[in-house]
């Protein structure tokens, strides 16, 4: 994910800036000598269904990373400093790396380096066990997880973590499970509004301990996403007897589950991790202890980390970017000079113009703005095909039910646009030359260029359009507004796990038309909302899969709520002494769990 924060699938949505590469099919960079990390394949890679695994696969420790040494510090630069230190806060990509060396939860994410993800345990023995037709999931806890003071990890800190999220000090983090349990919207809090901290507790008809080592979820509808959901860092643990509530966020009592923890920290300046020494390999099926730490610093900027790293100079050598990318004014430079020190994937984004079905209502007329768009153009602003790539349809590349080269509306095949097919829809929908159409766009430069691109399109095949500026910082604020305006404005949406669950149902759910939802064009289709609630009840990913691909297909082809733009991609890179490095496609950032210095 990118560091200029993926936003949730709650409300908000994502802004990215340029500097990503086109993918390179290599090997997943993991030999000691000679790294070879332009590591993720292609899109089929990155798209396979997600499997919830057993006991035997959530056992540690990991697989070792061929070549890996122990010992050194590795060096990274930041351009802001992480948005959250408390796992209860952490919704955005910064603080996800960073979650992924510091805390632990009941389940976690385990790739193969082939772009296969699944679901085992963490603190958990396995990815849960589930009943009551999927609507109770019960996890028992590993024997030996500690926190870095040494004490042994319970359910009482399992509750603890989850009836938190219910209070006023957590503002920021996910609500699946929350919402899952105790209600939609904001209502879940009034189940508990003071989370554990007055001594009251969920019932146990909601979350229940029977034992030291057991807890059960009982949610009001089947959940078969709740492997997933569970692995997010939100949701990992906060010990009972360290929490110290808002001072939390700032590092203040804040306890490592995971191989490091937190030696010094400087808000703005600089953050240090060090070995956690009660961190067990035997009980960690994912991550690594290889470096004796890390060094980070913040102020830097994406030209100013590139800049260091392609240097490999000094500790440049021993330097990886975090969740930065490479500055799009360095990318050629980079792979010129660098390439085999980079890593490359697709991030889970689709950007896309939305047309609000509230105010355009005749889908001739949706289909002739998609077909008039040029892709490939609009693409160029936010970085061209180091960027991204043109989209075909509204599912990313990373999501499993992604198709490759599904085009219906042609965009890969004529990513410049065809006109003459939209004057032809226009002519037949009794479109009269001149019509308006207000669009609104952010007032940043590579939106602000994009919009004349957009503009052009759509006057050259007849429209008058009305451009209308808004203020970035609360793009996501007014177009989720049902009566917003506008007829035209460009979002883009990220996954928050790897299911369309997290993508489809928030997006195209006519029972999620509100302000501040994140429904932007308004659809409200009958199918696609009877079929959103079928779908979410099937057990089994994989079968689910198949179910949102043809939704998806419905939504693109019988409905056109948005006109797809593009895809994009992330680029990172690192230096010639890191060792170990892989794109994360759960992350879309370098895997930090598998690093190692060469020497």
């Amino acid at each position: 994910m990118n560091s200029i924060r993926s936003h949730r699938a709650r409300g908000a949505v994502i802004a990215l800036a340029a500097g990503s590469l086109v993918l390179a099919g290599c090997s997943d960079g993991s030999s000691g000598g000679k790294d070879k990390s332009n590591s993720q394949k292609d899109a089929k890679s990155q798209s396979q269904a997600v499997e919830y695994l057993d006991a035997a696969a959530s056992k540690g420790p990991a697989e070792e990373v061929k070549g890996a040494k122990k010992g050194g510090t590795i060096r990274s630069y930041q351009e802001d400093d992480f948005s959250h230190l408390d796992p209860g806060e952490i919704y955005v990509s910064d603080a996800g790396q960073l979650a992924g060396l510091i805390h632990r939860g009941l389940t976690t994410f385990k790739e193969d380096g082939n772009g296969k993800t699944s679901v085992v345990g963490d603190l958990a023995t396995d990815a849960g066990k589930k009943s009551d037709g999927g609507k109770t999931w019960t996890y028992t806890l590993k024997d030996g997880v500690k926190d870095q003071e040494g004490d042994e990890i319970t359910s009482a800190d399992v509750r603890h973590t989850i009836e938190r999220l219910y209070s006023e000090v957590i503002t920021d983090g996910p609500l699946y499970i929350q919402q899952w349990l105790s209600g939609s919207g904001a209502s879940y809090r009034k189940a508990l509004p003071d989370g554990p901290y007055k001594g009251k507790h969920l019932p146990d008809s909601v979350l229940e301990t029977p034992d030291d080592k057991t807890v059960v979820f009982h949610f009001k509808e089947s959940q078969p996403d709740a492997p997933q959901a569970l692995a997010m860092a939100g949701y990992s643990i906060v010990p009972k007897d360290d929490d110290t509530k808002e001072k939390y966020d700032q590092g203040k009592g804040l306890v490592a589950l995971g191989p490091y923890k937190i030696s010094e920290f400087n808000p703005g300046k600089v953050l240090k991790l060090v070995r956690n020494d009660q961190w067990d390999p035997k009980t960690d099926p994912k991550r690594h202890q290889y470096p004796d730490g890390w060094h980070i610093t913040f102020n830097h900027s994406r030209a100013d980390q590139t800049e260091r790293i392609l240097s490999d100079r000094g500790e440049g050598k021993n330097a990886t970017q975090f969740s930065g990318s490479v500055d799009s004014s360095k990318v050629k430079k980079v792979i010129t000079e660098a390439d085999n020190r980079t890593i490359k994937g697709y991030q889970p984004y689709v950007w896309q113009l939305n047309m609000n079905m509230d105010r355009i209502k005749d889908k001739r007329v949706r289909d002739a703005i998609t077909y008039a768009l040029p892709n490939k153009q609009i693409l160029v602003p936010d970085g061209g095909t180091y960027a991204g790539e043109p989209a075909g349809g509204l599912l990313a590349p990373t999501l499993p039910g992604y198709e490759k080269g599904y085009d219906p509306y042609g965009k890969l095949k004529k990513p410049n646009g065809d006109k003459e097919k939209a004057k032809e829809l226009l002519k037949e929908a009794g479109v009269k030359e001149g019509t308006k159409l207000v669009y609104a766009y952010a007032n940043v430069p590579q939106r602000q260029k994009q919009a004349e691109i957009i503009t052009k399109a759509l006057e050259d095949i007849g429209f008058d359009i009305q451009k209308k500026d808004v203020d970035q910082a609360t793009w996501y604020e007014q177009m989720g507004k049902v009566k917003n305006g506008f007829d035209l404005y460009m979002t883009g949406w990220g996954q928050d796990f790897p299911t369309p669950s997290t993508v489809i149902p928030p997006s195209y759910d006519g029972d999620q038309i509100a302000d501040g939802a994140s429904n932007y064009s308004h659809i409200n289709d009958k199918h696609v909302n009877a079929e959103i609630d079928r779908i979410l009840k099937i057990q089994d990913p994989a079968k689910a899969t198949p179910e949102w691909t043809k939704l998806h297909k419905y939504i693109v082809e019988k409905v056109n709520p948005a006109a797809p733009l593009y895809y994009t991609k992330q680029l990172q890179i690192y230096g010639s002494n890191i060792g170990g490095a892989r794109y994360s496609t759960e992350r879309s950032y370098i895997d930090v769990t598998r690093l190692f210095l060469k020497k």
